[in-house]
């Protein structure tokens, strides 16, 4: 179930993210809404994870999933360049994650 809810909160991080780089500095109040709702639910998911889950692989998956989504969302809509050695290295961070989860 901590794993289950550590996914999520790494897709909220996401979710908060892009709704804080839309947000104009926290001065259009739809993105801002939205910010502030996702980032509380990700960060009560992340604390609820860490309960059983180590500190550091909590926060590396947490941290990992939030900006793989993060960059690709950006990359799908066109607001980033998208790069095979970009691509490469999203992917190595994606592979760092499963890793994470393999040795638990």
């Amino acid at each position: 179930m901590s794993w289950l809810v550590l996914v999520l909160s790494g897709v909220l991080e996401a979710v908060w993210a892009t709704a804080l780089g839309k947000s104009g500095g926290l001065s259009r109040l739809g993105p801002t809404v939205v910010f502030f709702a996702a980032l509380a639910a990700s960060m009560g998911g992340l604390a609820f994870a860490m309960r059983d889950l180590p500190v550091g692989t909590s926060y590396a998956v947490w941290v990992g999933i939030g900006a793989v989504l993060t960059v690709a969302y950006a990359m799908t809509t066109g607001e980033e360049a998208v790069s095979v050695l970009k691509v490469l290295f999203l992917a190595m961070i994606v592979g760092g994650v499963i890793g994470l989860k393999l040795l638990h």
